[in-house]
């Protein structure tokens, strides 16, 4: 896995394009990304790499949200 910077020209893009990549997650896994997010923070999923960038895309969801 490699660490990726994008950079956006507003939080509202950042916004927009994280949403989308949590509407892949959550159709491919069948499941709400923030169902998920409990769920792995509780230990009850592995930490697969699938995992792992699912929840910081939430992570980072959330914080842009709570931006605007």
């Amino acid at each position: 896995m490699f660490k990726q910077t994008i950079h956006y020209s507003s939080p509202l893009d950042a916004l927009v394009a994280v949403t989308k990549r949590l509407s892949l997650y959550e159709n491919q896994q069948k499941m709400k990304s923030e169902d998920f997010f409990n769920s792995y923070n509780q230990g009850l999923l592995s930490d697969e790499a699938l995992f792992i960038e699912w929840a910081n895309d939430y992570r980072h969801y959330k914080e842009i949200k709570d931006l605007l």
